[in-house]
């Protein structure tokens, strides 16, 4: 017998996902070992100790990024960092705990390509099985600064649409995000707001 192809794929989700738990070995609380259990019915497994009864909830991490378009072009820079080194990618990182997510992508836009930016609509948000990263992308404007490449970026360069190097991009949201955008175009998006750290 034959399993549809949803079946196995979701076999490999779990299976993929039981060998993340299996990293995980002692309570960040107590110390005590960590064990895998059905806490509640027809939730997942979750790590959880049997000492302190505490629970290792695997939650995602968000990440901010900005489309900042200068003119008709966009910017995009050359990661200096694993993973997908050499690679390109629009400005953004990780959100830190209780920072505000449009305050973070305007933050990274200042870190890793100098330039301050007005945050503007949401562009969209992408999540991808066995990819741990959320990733929100706003559309950004510039309000000051001069494009260059700062932290963790080996270039920093202005793209028409036509020159984009989709081969060379590094994530799937990057290409994801500049497709949405491009697709609705930057016209047919609600115009920027100032909306700056």
């Amino acid at each position: 017998m034959r399993l549809p192809a949803a079946t196995l794929n979701h076999g490999l989700e779990n299976a993929q996902r039981m060998e993340r738990l299996r990293t995980y070995r002692y309570c960040p609380q107590c110390g005590g070992p960590l064990q895998l259990a059905n806490l509640k019915p027809g939730e997942p497994q979750r790590l959880h100790c049997g000492a302190c009864r505490f629970v290792f909830y695997l939650d995602p991490k968000i990440a901010a990024c900005a489309i900042i378009r200068v003119a008709d072009r966009i910017v995009l820079l050359q990661r200096a960092i694993p993973p997908a080194y050499g690679r390109w990618v629009l400005p953004g990182g990780f959100v830190d705990a209780g920072e505000p997510v449009l305050q973070a992508a305007a933050r990274e836009a200042w870190e890793e390509v100098r330039l301050r930016v007005a945050i503007g609509p949401l562009v969209g948000v992408y999540s991808y099985p066995q990819v741990t990263t959320v990733v929100v992308v706003y559309q950004a404007e510039v309000i000051g600064g001069r494009l260059q490449a700062a932290d963790e970026a080996l270039d920093a360069r202005l793209f028409a649409p036509a020159e984009i190097p989709w081969q060379d991009l590094a994530f799937s949201s990057t290409r994801d995000a500049l497709r949405d955008y491009l697709r609705v175009g930057a016209a047919a998006l609600p115009p920027l707001r100032p909306s700056t750290p």
